[in-house]
This record gives structure tokens, C-alpha cells and sequence, in this order.
């Protein structure tokens, strides 16, 4: 069913009415028609559903959600959910487009406020990572540190080791960050930046910033 439904929403808005053929009238259907050829399994009947207020929902679903794949998502959602349990809409408690309309809201709203959360999350851990991700090697070059110091000593590593460093480091970017800043390969961002601590950590020991 999913795959039903899928299809039809890589097409164009609205559906093409030829795409189904359906096996009763649909533009006179009532609503409660409809469903009960939902119950039947008639997929015909599903996509004429569909054709009629799919458009709607997901411009509604748009309207809440800043991404289009998110939007559909939720379209996508919503119209499965009818299809494995038609029994949910009532006739008696208002129109089939208001049921979905309501049901497009309300999951739209759930997912941006997942994006949100998800967002946030990824920005604490970004932010987490970049000290939790430092070994006691880098601890130790954080301590060591004087501005001037520090500053005489990255002019002397190689343009990929002090790029690398002054963005994990002064920039507060995670190593996934600075990879994709500096369009390089994650592994070699940590190599560089590994490898030109380590010089500097020595031009630091040389220039009489002991650890203490």
C-alpha cells in the first residue's frame, strides 16, 4: 500500500483523474462512501480520496512545514493511516477533508516540533564533541596555552594543521563541521589536527609553557 501511495505522490499536483479508473461515480460519492470502499480495500476508490484532497492537504502541511520531503512525508502518513484503518474517520463528526485536514495539522505539527528538537540536539552535541572529543593530549595543549604564545606558535604549523585547529578549537566546530568547512575527508581533518597539536604543543614546551 505504501508503495500505492508513494507513487502517486511523485506525481504532479493535483493527480491526473486518469490514473485510476475508478468503479463508482467519485465526484458524487459521499464521504462515508468512500470509506466504506476503503474498508472494501478498493484502491481505486483510496486514490480518487486522494485526487480530491491531497492537494489541500499538503499545502497545508507546507504551510507548517518549512520542507517540502517533510511535507510529503506527512501526506504520506496520513493517507496510510486511513488506508489501514478507515474505521477512525466518523462521518457523524464532520466532512472526510476536515478529518484529514485535522489529522495533516496535527502530525505536521508533531514533526516540527521533532526538527526542532532534533536541531537543538545536534547543536548541543555538536558543541559537546568539541571538548568531549578531545584527548588528554589536546587537554594538555589547552592548558599550555597563552594567546601570544599560542598565536606565534600556529603560524608556525602548515596552513591544513592551523585551518584545521583554529576551527576546531576558536571556532568551536566539531570535526565534521571543519571537515565540511574545509571540503576534506573527516579522517584527514582529525590527522592534521592531531598531527599539528602535537607540533605545537612542542613549540609551546620549547617556548617555556610548561604543563604544570
Amino acid at each position: 500500500m505504501d508503495e500505492f501511495l508513494a507513487d502517486r505522490l511523485t506525481k504532479p499536483h493535483p493527480m491526473d483523474p486518469a490514473d485510476v479508473q475508478p468503479t463508482f461515480d467519485g465526484a458524487r460519492g459521499a464521504d462515508h462512501e468512500f470509506v466504506q470502499l476503503i474498508v472494501a480495500r478498493d484502491q481505486a476508490a483510496f486514490a480518487a480520496i486522494y485526487r480530491l484532497h491531497g492537494d489541500a492537504c499538503f499545502a497545508l502541511s507546507r504551510r507548517v512545514l518549512s520542507e517540502r520531503s517533510l511535507a510529503e512525508e506527512v501526506v504520506q502518513e496520513v493517507f496510510v493511516k486511513l488506508w489501514n484503518s478507515p474505521e477512525r474517520y466518523d462521518a457523524q463528526r464532520g466532512s472526510l477533508r476536515s478529518f484529514l485536514l485535522a489529522q495533516i495539522h496535527g502530525r505536521s505539527v508533531d514533526v516540527l516540533r521533532s526538527e526542532r528538537s532534533r536541531k537543538a540536539r545536534e547543536e548541543r552535541d555538536a558543541r559537546k564533541v568539541s571538548v568531549s572529543a578531545i584527548d588528554d593530549l589536546e587537554y594538555e595543549v589547552i592548558d599550555l596555552a597563552q594567546a601570544e604564545a599560542v598565536r606565534s606558535a600556529l603560524s608556525e604549523l602548515s596552513n591544513g594543521e592551523r585551518q584545521a585547529i583554529e576551527l576546531a578549537y576558536f571556532g568551536g566546530h566539531s570535526y565534521r563541521d571543519v571537515a565540511v568547512l574545509l571540503e576534506q575527508a573527516e579522517g584527514t581533518v582529525k590527522s592534521r589536527i592531531r598531527t599539528g597539536l602535537l607540533r605545537l604543543r612542542a613549540s609551546m614546551i620549547d617556548a617555556g609553557y610548561q604543563n604544570s
